[in-house]
């Protein structure tokens, strides 16, 4: 049996595009019930928002098959502090995923201060935020990414955001989401498969490729996002496979693709 993590953004979309072959492959993961699930620095929408801009791309797919930045953050927090609290600047997705579970939101004295994807931030939210943290509520965020790809361009990502509280408090945030080990071993466990039967496929070398070498998983880098053939030099780290785009696997017949992929 094998499963695959699978990136979106360069991967399977540029912002309202479907690359090419992608609806081709997750339709073969379905129709072979090959276990998968869209793994996502993006805490800002859910997973059901999710799903739906996926339909909207033409792709059918559930929101069961999605683990995100934020449902990552959720899991972690409840692990360390199961009954703790939260500050949070961030939006829809990052909320639900706290409320489900069961972390309440406190703006008197979080636990901690939880940041996430969006444009909800303003002047009085990080002022707040700096005097939580100062009397101890501890940082994190949802992923490092410091900016993020729209259809417009890039705009400011979770890392710019939590930069600021950083160098207002002097603190230091912990990240989770890619390439954080917890978020890839969390997904791996959700698709019920061992290490060595999950495969990731990714377009960025700095979270998708050194997340899945870190925990041990095969990482397939496909060219049709951030990272060219020259940059893969610069890394320590190589990924067990390069692929031009997802594509490629399409012209992998199925029970290779299942079995020795």
């Amino acid at each position: 049996m094998k499963g695959y993590l699978i990136d979106m953004d360069g991967v399977i979309y540029h912002g309202s595009r479907l690359i090419a072959g992608a609806e081709e492959f997750i339709r073969r993961l379905q129709a072979s019930n090959t276990p998968f699930l869209f793994l996502t620095n993006n805490s800002e929408r859910s997973a059901k928002d999710l799903a739906i801009k996926l339909g909207h791309l033409g792709m059918n797919v559930s929101w069961k098959n999605f683990y995100t930045a934020a449902h990552c953050t959720a899991d972690f927090l409840v692990r360390q502090r199961p009954r703790c609290s939260a500050y949070v600047i961030g939006e829809g997705g990052l909320l639900l995923a706290l409320q489900e579970h069961g972390i309440a939101f406190d703006a008197i004295r979080p636990d901690f201060v939880v940041v996430g994807e969006g444009r909800t931030i303003n002047f009085e939210m990080a002022e707040k935020a700096v005097r939580f943290i100062q009397q101890g509520a501890v940082l994190v965020g949802t992923n490092p990414d410091t900016w993020c790809p729209t259809d417009s361009g890039p705009r400011p990502g979770t890392g710019a955001l939590v930069a600021l509280l950083e160098a207002a408090t002097g603190k230091k945030a912990y990240y989770l989401g890619k390439p954080n080990p917890f978020m890839f071993l969390m997904a791996r466990q959700k698709l019920g498969l061992h290490t060595h039967e999950t495969i990731m496929i990714g377009d960025t070398m700095d979270t998708d490729i050194k997340g899945a070498v870190e925990i041990g998983i095969q990482a397939y880098l496909v060219l049709t996002g951030s990272t060219s053939p020259d940059d893969l030099p610069d890394y320590a780290y190589s990924p067990t496979r390069v692929l031009g785009s997802i594509a490629d696997l399409n012209s992998e017949s199925g029970s290779t693709l299942m079995a020795t992929a």
